[in-house]
């Protein structure tokens, strides 16, 4: 029955208060606030009164209670929260509370709201002849532009000591200014209730704070092994956001910066530029946007405008920063959900999770923008929503992410799968065609087993040699579809070089020319051939005319340069000629053979110590014998 009466007591003292007010036309009285009645404090709005002072009134310049006009309008709160929008305005607020009990007590008058510019209290005794503590001496001037030890109190929050004698009543002056929103939830409090709320926040605070670096950490550390991108953004993101919640909750300017007014303004529009650059980031990278596109190009374009943003931030107006990050943030919410929505109905399993938490984290955002700006009252409720809502919008994330690397474990599987399947065929393949090539090889060793391979000259291949092998690679040029060359080279003019030094001196001639055919023969499956008297041969598999041409240009400035003398130290020039054929379709051996002698010929012919390539079409034989030296 008790806490009945508790409850009904302050409706009632409101309802009084506003039937007593005085004459008509009058400023409506605020009712005396019981100090020891635990449901008068829960209803602390019934008994408060404000005034908003515009720019110009002379509220508006006041810096103490006593610089007021005696006919100031004090405006009941009945009941309500005190939000209000962006202004400019300065709102002065009044609570009268008594101690009607048999002893003296303390209690705090507590504001609810840490990013505030300018707080400042005063208190007075109710009697008749009693003052404020006046311009000099407020009983606390405070907010973000002092440092926070000016709080007097270790804490976010904004908490002013109130101590009443038994039946002693106080009325006490809140003068507050700030350049952005202003809420100003009031709570009168005993000590062990502030005591209790603050351990209750402080669990909260502590696991939602903790859980949120240790994902980061884990993000971190999944990044620093796997090399993935989009667990470092992931990581990023959460210490942005964490950041952001631990500016807006006061607690930066209480342990990170308390000595910096200038961070304690901006350090809200700044976490929210960088923000939303980590949520644009991570959302590229976490839903695959492919290159080139217009997803890939619009959340390229935000990320630079919230880097651009950033810097700005400390150029700007506190009020114009935090308007244009917040609508900037808000523009990125909302893009992300627009493409992982296209990304889900591309078939982009991951996208599905990615959506929900951001749609969860829309809601939030939106209320607490509107609880940040003045739209909505009992802020203290929003930031604890908001808490929880990042809590299961990064759960959600991390769910996604596990979900993308189950896909991409799948999308491995597979692709190893086939790789193996692929494999093995070749493997099939390969040994299959092994056999074929070691039955193959095999014959042609027994075939080499029964004859001679080499000159005994020069220690080239032989005649019989060249019979063999070209056969066996025109007919692996037809299969490949690669080119093969036949180069025949023959001295010039070694009839005479015989006869006139002797057959001595020729044979030390072939053996120079062999040398340099040697030298020159740089592919394994080259082969150099001397199939009869001054007549060589090389046989070029996987080489076209052009590159036999150059080779052959090549050997012939060899053997132009080679420094030979006789008994006398006479010197002696030796010089060949070459003629060149490439397999053509269909072409027999003998066939490719004629036409590389058909081209000799023609550069013997044509003055000696040249190349000629043949034609399609072999040329005529005739009188080859005289003109063949």
């Amino acid at each position: 029955m008790l806490r009945l009466w508790h409850r009904l007591m302050p409706c009632f003292a409101a309802i009084v208060g506003l039937l007593f007010s005085g004459t008509p036309g009058a400023a409506p009285s605020c009712p005396t606030l019981d100090a020891s009645s635990p449901g008068a404090r829960a209803a602390i709005n019934h008994y408060i009164c404000f005034y908003s002072a515009r720019p110009g009134e002379p509220a508006h310049g006041a810096r103490a209670p006593e610089q007021l006009p005696d006919d100031l309008s004090w405006k009941p709160a009945q009941g309500h929260d005190l939000v209000f929008s962006q202004t400019d305005s300065v709102y002065w607020i009044k609570l009268t509370a008594s101690n009607p009990g048999d002893s003296p007590g303390l209690w705090y008058l507590k504001l609810h709201y840490p990013l505030l510019d300018e707080v400042t209290f005063w208190q007075k005794n109710s009697g008749a002849n009693s003052n404020y503590a006046g311009d000099a001496a407020p009983s606390l001037a405070t907010g973000d532009l002092f440092p926070f030890k000016t709080r007097g109190i270790d804490y976010r929050y904004f908490l002013l000591p109130v101590t009443l004698d038994a039946g002693e009543s106080r009325s006490m002056i809140i003068r507050v200014h700030s350049s952005g929103a202003l809420n100003v939830p009031l709570g009168l409090m005993t000590p062990a209730e502030v005591i209790a709320e603050s351990n209750h926040l402080t669990l909260i605070h502590g696991l939602f704070y903790g859980a949120l670096l240790i994902l980061a950490v884990f993000n971190l550390l999944l990044f620093s092994s796997t090399g993935t991108g989009y667990y470092f953004f992931n990581a990023f993101y959460i210490t942005s956001m964490g950041m952001f919640l631990f500016a807006m909750g006061g607690f930066a300017n209480q342990y990170f910066w308390p000595d910096s007014t200038a961070l304690a303004n901006q350090s809200i529009p700044l976490t929210l530029a960088v923000c939303s650059l980590a949520m644009a980031l991570f959302g590229r990278s976490f839903l695959d946007v492919a290159q080139n596109t217009l997803s890939e190009k619009t959340l390229k374009a935000l990320a630079g405008v919230s880097g651009g943003l950033l810097a700005m931030t400390f150029l700007v107006p506190y009020t114009q920063a935090i308007l244009i990050n917040t609508g900037l943030a808000l523009t990125v919410i909302v893009t992300l959900q627009i493409i992982a929505y296209a990304r889900w109905r591309q078939g982009y399993q991951p996208a599905f999770w990615y959506l929900v938490a951001w749609i969860a984290m829309v809601v939030g955002a939106l209320v607490y923008a509107l609880a940040a700006f003045g739209y909505l009252g009992d802020f203290q409720a929003r930031e604890v929503m908001m808490q929880a809502i990042v809590g299961v919008q990064v759960i959600l994330l991390n769910y996604a992410l596990v979900q993308r690397w189950r896909l991409l474990n799948q999308r491995l599987i597979s692709v190893e799968h086939d790789a193996r399947t692929e494999l093995e065929r070749k493997v099939h393949e390969r040994t299959a065609q092994l056999r074929n090539t070691m039955r193959e090889l095999e014959q042609v060793n027994q075939q080499l087993a029964t004859l001679s391979l080499n000159d005994a000259l020069t220690g080239l291949h032989n005649r019989r040699h060249m019979d063999n092998l070209l056969p066996e690679l025109c007919r692996e040029a037809r299969r490949t579809g690669q080119p093969l060359v036949v180069a025949l080279i023959d001295a010039d003019h070694f009839k005479r070089i015989n006869d006139t030094w002797g057959h001595d001196f020729g044979d030390q001639c072939l053996r120079q020319i062999a040398g340099v055919l040697a030298d020159h023969i740089k592919r394994p499956r080259d082969v150099a051939i001397r199939f009869g008297g001054e007549e060589f041969a090389l046989l070029l598999p996987g080489t076209d005319s052009s590159g036999a041409q150059s080779l052959c240009q090549t050997i012939l400035g060899a053997i132009r340069n080679l420094p030979l003398s006789v008994a006398d130290n006479q010197s002696v020039r030796l010089t060949v000629s070459a003629g060149i054929a490439e397999l053509a379709d269909g072409e027999e051996p003998a066939d490719l053979f004629r036409r590389a002698d058909d081209a000799l010929y023609r550069a013997k012919a044509a003055g000696r110590d040249q190349i000629m390539l043949a034609g399609d079409t072999p040329a005529p034989i005739q009188t080859r014998a005289s003109s063949i030296n």
